[in-house]
């Protein structure tokens, strides 16, 4: 099975492919909100068109708005060009670790957190306070704590990026059906201003 994987969720993004012959491809760039350049050129590199691949996954964040919405038009884009399957998987189960607490910060004095165990979300993403995440990260003794972005709020962060690599590996190892329409993982409802 042939199988693309993207990955904008953080400052580093992303792509990674699979092919007949489990042969592995991995390109990583700087992946800023206001340019997707970087990650057309990456993907251009690593797409094959005379083997286009059965199944994309999907990083579906939580992480950066516009990335994870980027990620997911290409994937729908792709899947109408040449009919693959879908499957979106979130982005903070995509470090490479057995075990990890995950922090990041999810603006207007709040945080996201989750605790990942072999790819999965054993607990979160949740969205929660500064006094809830210490808590939390209270209990993580020799565990790694990992966040996308330095965060000075919390002692002993580790910084590191999800990785399409492994989005590709969790989305190989995920039962059930693909994804008809996947969608990003908002901690929050959307908000929405208007003006006159």
């Amino acid at each position: 099975m042939k199988v693309l994987a993207l990955e904008l969720s953080s400052a580093v993004g992303s792509v990674a492919s699979l092919d007949d012959q489990w042969q592995r491809q991995l390109r990583s760039f700087p992946a800023d909100r206001k340019d997707s350049g970087l990650f057309y050129e990456n993907l251009q590199a690593i797409y094959q068109p005379d083997a286009p691949p059965d199944l994309i996954v999907i990083g579906l964040g939580p992480g950066s708005y516009s990335g994870v919405r980027i990620a997911i038009a290409t994937a729908l884009g792709l899947r109408s060009a040449i009919g693959a399957r879908l499957r979106g998987v979130p982005s903070i189960s995509a470090i490479d670790r057995a075990e990890y607490f995950f922090v990041s910060d999810a603006r207007r004095n709040s945080f996201a957190f989750a605790h990942v165990v072999g790819g999965r979300c054993l607990e979160g993403p949740l969205l929660c306070d500064q006094k809830q995440v210490r808590e939390r990260l209270a209990q993580a003794g020799e565990r790694p704590i990992i966040s996308t972005q330095p965060m000075l709020q919390f002692e002993g962060i580790i910084v590191e990026h999800p990785s399409a690599l492994r989005l590709l590996e969790l989305g190989l190892e995920l039962d059930g059906p693909a994804d008809e329409t996947p969608e990003p993982i908002y901690l929050r409802a959307p908000y929405f201003t208007f003006s006159q």
